[in-house]
């Protein structure tokens, strides 16, 4: 062969681990963006009500604004990965989550702040499926649990730096870095994508799949509506107001036409026959409500250490970080050990430490002036017992399913978590405003929680009694 024939000669395919390893990069990257852009913009609503001389409801509209539209765009990602490819709506995805940083950097009023944020919403919500789907797909079955281990790093990342990230930038220059520190990470991803991601494969004759447009105009604004509802009666503590009951009750409608339809029509926005196979839907259901006691809870332990202790922000997001590492260091350690052993035994265990440390961290609140470590430690043993359920029982419900079906699975994972920690985050402000700000109020709240955790022990219990198995 010559060299000109050498050089014309097609590249030696990737083995599936250099694959995986280089799909793994390019999540983590874009997937650390996002965590860290939501925990820093959470930490910055104080200076921002300051900085545009707007009311602190106003300014909650930014956080209200990104989650809507990342709602709206979810049920799209499966649709958008089959009809313009995976890399290309990946790229997509990172592209308007970094332009809207940086429009948001250059916003001038509460409004234009609000709307760019929505820009990086629509991103936001196509950036964590979308990766999901790419590691599900080029990970082998029996390395699956190693693969969700790695993309669970930005969780551990996310909390432990964003606050204080945030807060120094904050202190130390102005509102807008809060934003400007995406561009270079959105860059660096955005690189890596398009140098490290193999091209789609071509459909071939098999024609592009349509778009669902009815089932889109029920989904998208269904979510967005039910999830402001619940965002809005949780803030109020009163789901009986029009402006909360209303939205709800239509969002609720919503989704529940679209389910109807999904179940009947044969080329739905999102294949929710896949809850057909009953690991799958196992899966879901322990998420589900696991999802809404662990995150439903993440906003009593700011609360409780301002309100209560008195202490301030930058010192409340340092009390969290130990709980940030326990949860991302378990997740390494459990998720890699679900391709080894028993979903059915290593779940329930979680199941059964984080509920027990969520009741333990329920009684140390509940006491007047208890000693700052207990109260850190009990919540560190509840994210020991998160770090052992989310990553394994979202590997464990998908591993099993076609390669083709993995766009739709991880998109219902994401509607799913989005879901369930409004409805937990929602529920847990309702029963903090009734029972009250100060230690008892708190102790009961708490205890909710560890109430939602315990019962994921009934649907993780049907989980495989058996680890992966060779195809």
């Amino acid at each position: 062969m010559t060299s000109t024939e050498s050089a014309r000669a097609p590249a030696e395919p990737a083995t599936p681990s250099a694959a995986l390893h280089r799909t793994v990069v390019v999540v983590i990257t874009g997937s650390v963006m996002t965590v860290l852009d939501m925990t820093i913009v959470n930490v910055a609503l104080r200076r921002l009500s300051e900085a545009f001389h707007a009311p602190l409801e106003t300014i909650q509209w930014t956080a209200t604004a990104y989650t809507l539209a990342l709602a709206a765009v979810i049920p799209t990602a499966a649709w958008a990965m089959d009809r313009i490819g995976v890399k290309r709506t990946y790229l997509t995805a990172l592209s308007l989550f970094t332009l809207g940083s940086l429009l948001a950097a250059c916003a001038w009023d509460a409004g234009s702040l609000i709307a760019f944020r929505a820009v990086q919403g629509l991103g936001g919500g196509l950036i964590m499926p979308v990766g999901m789907a790419m590691v599900m797909r080029v990970a082998e079955r029996e390395r699956m649990g190693r693969a969700m281990a790695l993309l669970g790093l930005p969780i551990m990342v996310g909390p432990v730096a964003g606050p204080v990230l945030g807060g120094r930038l904050i202190d130390i220059a102005s509102w807008q870095w809060i934003f400007l520190v995406n561009l270079p990470v959105g860059a660096a991803a955005l690189a890596l994508a398009a140098k490290l991601l193999r091209p789609d494969a071509p459909h071939g004759s098999a024609p592009a799949p349509r778009l669902d447009v009815p089932g889109l105009l029920m989904l998208s604004p269904g979510l967005a509506l039910l999830l402001f509802g619940l965002a809005r009666g949780g803030e109020r503590g009163d789901f009986a107001a029009p402006g909360v009951l209303l939205p709800t009750l239509a969002g609720a409608v919503l989704v529940a036409a679209f389910v109807r339809r999904a179940l009947t029509t044969h080329d739905p926005l999102l294949d929710l026959r896949l809850l057909r196979d009953r690991t799958f839907a196992v899966g879901i259901g322990t998420l589900a409500l696991f999802t809404c006691g662990y995150f439903g809870s993440m906003l009593l332990a700011p609360m409780y250490w301002q309100e209560v202790r008195g202490t301030s922000a930058t010192a409340a997001g340092l009390l969290g970080a130990p709980v940030g590492l326990a949860v991302g260091v378990t997740m390494q350690i459990a998720a890699r050990r679900i391709d080894k052993v028993s979903p059915r035994r290593l779940v329930p265990a979680g199941t059964v430490v984080g509920a027990l440390g969520m009741a333990l961290t329920a009684l140390q609140t509940g006491v007047d002036g208890a000693a700052a470590w207990r109260v850190v430690g009990a919540s560190v043993v509840m994210g020991v017992g998160a770090g052992m359920v989310l990553m394994p029982t979202m590997t464990t419900a998908t591993r099993d399913l076609p390669k083709d079906r993995m766009a739709a699975a991880s998109t219902a994972l994401s509607i799913n978590a989005q879901v369930w920690a409004s409805v937990g985050t929602a529920l847990m402000s309702v029963v903090l405003g009734a029972a009250g700000t100060d230690p008892s109020g708190f102790r009961i709240t708490f205890a909710v929680a560890a109430t939602l955790l315990g019962l994921a022990l009934l649907p993780a219990w049907l989980l495989p009694g058996r680890g992966p198995q060779r195809p």
